[in-house]
């Protein structure tokens, strides 16, 4: 970027916003700076800023980037990682989502990053290059040309806009800083990203792809959860591991590279969303769009969705209703982020849904392994004798439908995930001068000895590798009414389970038991309340087992929700218990 004064002499209005208020970037671009839009207009620029007794003159007709000896072209991490996102966001488009949210949402998110992160649109940082040249210990001269290669010209994400020319800080201003970093990585700054400091700008991650993607979908309130988002990652649909593979071929990634893109874990709820969350703050970003009742993430909607898969009964969506309503957890400004304001809860929608059916089964069922049972013989023996209507809901038969197919689908996940090679179709070098040696030495047999291996395992497992793909569903366990061995649920009435009280169906159990007395300090532990198996009932242990599936997370994720709810639900009852309390040890 340059002073106020660099782009008065450009008068025309952006074609995006329709402002006057134009900036200049390195490359002599002018850049709107009330939506970042570059245009292809230039003019000559004279910089003697960094560089001490000599004129740099940078006149920007489209990128030019310098050829590297071995066939390759200077590129950035962040260039790296915004081919990530585009390949990302373009499968997501392909699974549905709006078109909107890749040029007016998640390309204006990248952008402001890139400008708070001080990689683009900004005045460059004081002392980074020499921090960038003294990275790795190089005894090459630094020397003549002094013109800057032009960065990222592919950050619109829809490849309809021209070039951004960035001040990414590392090797600002010399053209040879690349041959001085080759030795440590193939980009330009894959030694520079990957120092203590830049910790400070919430450095990017292949994580954080995830968390730019999730946020683009919270912003458009796309039917999307968190954890669907990375089960079609983890499936495939999503580019995510070895994504690498895409990037062109001039991009050689090598060395210190490989720790920034290479991939050799699934993505973690629990990373991705607190990620996403301080990169909203970070990004100074408003109040994100209401979460109304007719919103997809809305807990009734929700709940609904998680009925059908669990294969509960239909009935239960208006006691799930009723959970919400009085405790506040379906309100607007509850539900809704609020970015940077510490004092509301960070809403997990997907894990709060599951949470309140957990609450509505032990109010119900109890489910202390003793009163459920009671139940479902008092049901089984109904259903003998019952000759109108629906069925009664038996817990302890759908306790042996879902356990079944839950076992079933357990494995196969199991078996998937052992036959997965953490391989790709390039081969990584981890040094420029063993490049040849690797390609040589280990890369036919290595090839050759991962493909028999993953054929014996699939023999001695029993299954059977799948030509393709199966299409994306939001549905891992499904259930068909028209099965005509009993086996869904969906229609099974909780009439044996009710009485009428006060014109109010409620439940024939009166007693309830707290999952926990007192929640814990979520910021000092972790969690809000501390899930042991073997101090909770079986029943309860697998209902979050099933859900815990369902999301992919672990069971005390949920365990937490379902305190919290729980302690919305009985507040005034807990508050007496504790003033009671209070008073005998006086």
């Amino acid at each position: 970027c340059r002073g106020e004064d660099a782009g008065r002499d450009f008068n025309e209005r952006c074609a995006q916003c329709s402002e006057v208020n134009w900036g200049l970037t390195d490359g002599g671009r002018f850049y709107c700076r009330s939506c970042h839009n570059v245009t292809e207009r230039s003019r000559e620029v004279v910089n003697t800023d960094f560089i001490t007794n000599s004129r740099v003159q940078t006149i920007s007709k489209g990128s030019r980037k310098q050829e590297k000896k071995d066939g390759g072209c200077e590129w950035y991490i962040c260039e790296g990682f915004q081919l990530v996102l585009k390949k990302q966001v373009e499968a997501l488009e392909a699974l549905g989502v709006c078109p909107q949210m890749k040029d007016e949402i998640l390309c204006n998110f990248w952008r402001c990053y890139l400008q708070k992160s001080k990689q683009a649109y900004c005045e460059r940082p004081a002392g980074e290059t020499v921090k960038a040249l003294s990275v790795c210990e190089s005894s090459t001269d630094v020397d003549s040309d002094p013109e800057r290669p032009s960065l990222l010209h592919l950050l619109s994400l829809s490849e309809s806009e021209g070039a951004l020319q960035t001040d990414c800080s590392f090797a600002s201003s010399v053209s040879k800083v690349s041959e001085s970093t080759s030795v440590c990585s193939g980009s330009v700054d894959g030694s520079l990203y990957l120092m203590k400091n830049q910790k400070e700008k919430l450095r990017m991650t292949m994580p954080m792809t995830l968390s730019f993607c999730y946020m683009a979908l919270l912003w458009v309130r796309e039917p999307i959860t968190l954890s669907e988002l990375l089960r079609f990652v983890v499936e495939g649909h999503i580019p995510y591991l070895n994504v690498f593979e895409h990037f062109p071929e001039n991009m050689r990634l090598c060395g210190l590279d490989l720790k920034i893109f290479c991939v050799e874990s699934w993505p973690v709820y629990e990373e991705v969303f607190n990620k996403m969350h301080e990169l909203a703050a970070f990004l100074d970003l408003p109040r994100f769009p209401d979460i109304t009742e007719s919103c997809f993430l809305h807990p009734d909607m929700l709940c609904m969705k998680y009925l059908m898969e669990a294969n509960l009964p239909d009935e239960l969506h208006n006691w799930t209703c009723r959970v919400v309503k009085k405790t506040g957890i379906g309100e607007v400004d509850f539900l809704t982020l609020m970015p940077g304001n510490k004092s509301t809860r960070k809403v997990k929608y997907d894990v709060l849904a599951a949470a309140v059916i957990i609450v509505v089964l032990k109010l119900l069922f109890l489910l202390d392994d003793r009163y459920e049972w009671l139940l479902s013989g008092i049901a089984e023996e109904r259903n003998k004798n019952n000759t109108e209507g629906g069925p009664y809901f038996e817990f302890k038969k759908w306790y042996e439908v879902v356990k079944h197919s839950l076992d079933v689908e357990q494995k196969k996940l199991d078996e998937e995930r052992a036959k997965y090679l953490w391989r790709c179709e390039k081969p990584l070098f981890y040094s420029v001068k063993n490049k040849s040696k690797v390609l040589k030495r280990r890369l036919f047999w290595y090839l050759i000895l991962l493909y028999l291996f993953q054929n014996q395992f699939g023999k001695l497992s029993g299954s059977v590798q799948r030509a393709e793909k199966p299409n994306p569903s939001s549905f891992q366990l499904s259930w068909s009414e028209e099965n005509t061995d009993g086996s869904c649920f969906h229609g099974h009435s909780l009439k044996g389970i009710l009485q009428e009280k006060h014109g109010l169906l409620t439940a024939m159990n009166p007693d309830y038991w707290l999952c926990t007395v007192k929640l814990c300090n979520e910021k000092l532990c972790g969690h809000l309340a501390h899930y042991r198996e073997v101090e909770f009932p079986q029943s309860y242990h697998f209902v979050l087992g099933l859900f815990s599936f369902l999301l992919r997370i672990q069971p005390s994720y949920i365990h937490d929700e379902v305190c919290m709810i729980e302690h919305k639900l009985f507040n005034k009852k807990l508050s007496k218990k504790i003033k009671y309390n209070r008073v005998l040890r006086k």
